[in-house]
């Protein structure tokens, strides 16, 4: 693991701030879906062995990364796949499970893989904003201060349970995640380039927390939900515990390299998103903020829709999905592959429609059953 260089302070143009940008059961009276139409390619492809990817160096060390993750990682999949596609979006991961689900151990192993180091943030009531971002701490050798960097001068950091600190104590970890950057005693600190958040939640115990602003929750990338894993993942389970323990580590995993997950970002915009399905993308978001088109039901459901970046977000994850795939074309499955992820987090809905048992999820699959694919 290379060590992170102690942050420099910023110019005062520097400083600026810039404002960042499970499958759920359907939804009562949701009309059938209609047919989809081919999605127009470009001239050349189909859906054989001639339109997948040439294996650049950065896609074969994410095929082995997804690999290696998937091996110390049983049965979560999705999870695996949504902390590869927030690394290569260049996001953060909000993450709800119950414990034991290997939340913490994901993001550790994902730290052991790349050439970087990684941090743990314990979220508690007691917590103050100095012990995330650091502080200036007198010398008295020389009678100065000297700013001495908190955890979140990492390059991963997990937030465990970050429901369980105060509106500010969350807001220093927010503010750094969206500007890239920390401000202590009149001086801004650049944050590493290579950097994310996972932050967890437990659903099972709300007494003590402080719920995220839904204002707040939009900086994230994607809110993922996580479940228990199937009886044949709990057998698979035991056994790499017991393998853990009793036999010798064969080969260690080469970590990759900043500069591959970089090269990694540039090859994603390179995938093609049809115009039609760009469209849809846009008539997604569009029918959160203004469902009635699609129903009246529906208008009476929404308080508030999701904001630009959940079309930015759709867009990258869908491409960055497509990338982890082996094509260089974004198809339908992989923009309904993410939606709630992206979406279920950026929506708000009316006590009408709590009352009548209606969640985000359900409201997201009535969505995609109402809108029309290209």
């Amino acid at each position: 693991m290379q060590k992170t260089d102690e942050p420099q302070p910023m110019t005062p143009a520097a400083a600026t701030n810039t404002a960042a940008p499970a499958t759920s059961a359907a939804a009562p009276n949701a009309a059938p879906a209609p047919a989809p139409t081919p999605t127009s390619l470009p001239q050349g492809q189909g859906q054989g062995a001639s339109a997948k990817l040439g294996i650049s160096a950065a896609r074969e060390d994410f095929m082995r990364l997804k690999d290696y993750m998937n091996s110390n990682i049983i049965g979560q999949e999705d999870l695996v796949e949504r902390l590869l596609l927030a690394l290569l979006a260049d996001g953060h991961l909000l993450v709800e499970g119950a414990p034991g689900l290997a939340k913490t151990k994901a993001i550790k192993k994902l730290s052991e893989a790349l050439e970087g180091e990684c941090s743990r943030i314990q979220f508690t009531p007691d917590l103050l904003p100095a012990d995330i971002t650091g502080s200036d701490v007198y010398r008295p050798e020389n009678g100065t201060f000297t700013f001495q960097p908190g955890p979140v001068f990492h390059n991963l950091v997990l937030a465990d349970e970050i429901n369980r600190s105060p509106a500010k104590v969350q807001s220093a970890l927010l503010e750094a995640m969206a500007e890239r950057q920390v401000t202590v005693g009149g001086k801004t600190y650049e944050l590493p380039k290579l950097f994310m958040v996972m932050a967890t939640q437990n659903p099972i115990e709300q007494e003590g927390t402080y719920p995220l602003p839904e204002a707040q929750l939009d900086r994230f990338l994607m809110y993922v939900k996580i479940d228990q894993p199937n009886i044949d993942s709990e057998r698979k389970i035991l056994k790499l515990v017991r393998d853990e323990e009793t036999k010798p580590k064969t080969t260690a995993f080469a970590p990759i390299p900043q500069k591959t997950v970089f090269a990694a970002r540039r090859e994603i915009y390179d995938i093609f998103l049809s115009p039609a399905l760009e469209e849809y993308i846009v008539q997604l978001v569009m029918a959160t903020r203004n469902p009635a088109p699609y129903g009246d039901k529906l208008a009476k459901w929404i308080a508030y829709g999701a904001s630009p970046r959940g079309t930015i977000t759709l867009d990258k994850c869908a491409r960055a999905r497509t990338w982890l795939a082996g094509r260089d074309f974004v198809l339908p499955e992989d923009i309904h592959a993410i939606v709630h992820d992206v979406l279920r987090h950026r929506i708000i809905l009316t006590f009408e429609a709590e009352a009548e048992g209606i969640t985000t999820d359900s409201f997201i699959d009535v969505l995609l059953s109402r809108v029309p694919l290209p």
